[in-house]
């Protein structure tokens, strides 16, 4: 029997599985036009894989420029004939339908969530699908509203509205999107990320189950040339887009020469800032889900932490304290803190930029832990004392990688904070609530968290400037990029 006076017992978690038994794939999963799921025109599927694994789960539907300008011309149908017909109160209560819908079947979607994205489930169930009924409630509660939306102004509706959404947050992409778009009298054609389209296409069930009217609602699959057949639809009234600057740049030319109205939630590489007065032990957590959360798949993850001189050493030793108790492993496990990356693709990619960055000369750190040898697993890691010009502080990695430098003066830790090309979030941690409102007022950031990080509410306004893009989701200014203004 050992000392419990002289030794610590470090107790180790039993796996805990959550059971997949709740979900039914279809092995081959069709779109979902004018409210029935169809055969693609071309017969062509594509494999949706399991990064946890790397085993296949479905067959998904490779929609082609013929089945995208199905899906317009059956959402302008319903907007025509019906959706544009009813009253904002009638829209409010599919959207209230829906939301509750997705409640009621809220472990399922965290599940395929989970299955199909890699994240862990704790996040999808915790995290990910009450936020997706949060946003679908809040914007029911908008429909019949918006005349108070924006006061002394005639407002309308837009059309048929085009949707394209990224693998990190599946449903929840979604649920930004949709709910807002619903709300003020839209159709949609949504076009989910290939990678992970399955929680898209339940929500597509649940919308059958709602009894929305066919056509208010399409769900094309596939990669990059679906979405282009999306951006340049004659059709279309307005897009909107989340995903990498690149692709932003493209769609923005794409609709340069148009009258489509256009917004964009791009990348991001956000800065966590911690003065020496503030809360040490609270604010390591709040930089461990600032770039660890959903394995660091986050377009405005803390990935740049900005120290005060006088407490970076003593920070850093207990930041790696806290990585050496991180559990990386099965998604499904409810005792995992991170995941499988989302494909072979973006493993690769984070591979290389982590090789980089200790070609560079970073000191660099990961955890002893153990990782699955099986799938796309990555240790949580972070490069100490960098500079701004290292490329890693300059590039969005979009994984599990920190990186690390000092300041000695508020002043110093702005100008670092704001040297880059991004500005779609940033953090402040300090005790003095004067010195976070003075940090802030001072950062190029659309999101600014004060002794917090990722936290996120349907009524509170997200999005970023420069490279980051242009147009707010979420709360009323989520409303705007919906309607027509005059």
């Amino acid at each position: 029997m050992q000392d419990h006076q002289n030794k610590i017992i470090n107790f180790e978690y039993a796996p805990s599985i959550e059971s997949i038994d709740i979900v039914n794939i279809q092995p081959k999963n069709k779109l979902f036009i004018d409210g029935k799921f169809v055969e693609p025109t071309s017969k062509k599927y594509f494999a949706s894989i399991n990064p946890a694994t790397g085993e296949t789960l479905a067959q998904i539907a490779d929609a082609n420029a013929k089945d995208v300008d199905l899906a317009v011309k059956a959402a302008r149908k319903a907007y025509t004939k019906t959706w544009s017909k009813l009253s904002g109160k009638e829209r409010g209560r599919y959207l209230f339908r829906i939301a509750r819908m997705i409640q009621e079947r809220a472990r399922e979607l965290a599940v395929l969530e989970t299955l199909d994205n890699g994240k862990p489930i704790k996040e999808s169930r915790d995290i990910d699908i009450p936020l997706v009924a949060a946003h679908f409630f809040y914007y029911a509660g908008w429909a019949d509203k918006l005349d108070y939306a924006v006061p002394g102004k005639e407002i309308k509706s837009l059309g048929v509205v085009g949707q394209i959404i990224p693998w990190n947050f599946p449903l929840l992409m979604a649920a930004w999107k949709i709910a807002p778009a619903l709300a003020c009298g839209n159709t949609v054609v949504l076009k989910p990320a290939e990678t992970t389209s399955l929680s898209c296409l339940l929500l597509a069930q649940i919308f059958q189950d709602a009894g929305l009217p066919d056509g208010v609602v399409n769900i094309v699959t596939g990669a990059g040339e679906t979405g282009a057949a999306i951006v340049n639809h004659p059709d279309i009234n307005k897009i909107a887009f989340t995903g990498s600057t690149d692709v932003g740049r493209i769609i923005q030319k794409a609709v340069a020469h148009t009258d489509k109205k256009l917004t964009l939630e791009l990348g991001g590489k956000s800065a966590h800032i911690i003065y020496e007065d503030a809360a040490i032990e609270q604010a390591v957590e709040g930089v461990i889900n600032g770039i660890y959360f959903n394995q660091g798949h986050v377009c405005c993850a803390g990935s740049r932490l900005l120290l005060e001189e006088s407490i970076a050493e003593m920070f850093v030793g207990k930041l790696k304290s806290r990585m050496e108790k991180l559990r990386v492993g099965n998604p499904l496990d409810k005792n995992t803190d991170i995941g499988a990356i989302n494909s072979a693709g973006e493993y690769g990619k984070i591979k290389k930029l982590i090789e980089s960055g200790i070609a560079e000369g970073g000191e660099y750190f990961e955890p002893s832990i153990q990782i699955p040898t099986k799938g796309y697993f990555q240790k949580p890691c972070f490069f100490n004392k960098v500079s701004s010009a290292f490329s890693l502080s300059r590039v969005e990695v979009f994984g599990p990688v920190l990186t690390i430098s000092t300041f000695r003066t508020a002043q110093e830790a702005i100008m670092k904070a704001n040297d880059t090309q991004y500005g779609l979030a940033a953090g402040v941690w300090s005790e003095k609530g004067s010195k976070i409102h003075k940090t802030a007022a001072a950062l190029k950031a659309g999101v600014i968290w004060a002794n917090t990080y990722n936290k996120f509410d349907p009524s509170s306004p997200f999005g970023g400037f420069n490279e980051s893009g242009f147009g707010r989701e979420g709360g009323r200014h989520g409303l705007f990029p919906y309607l027509s203004i005059k």
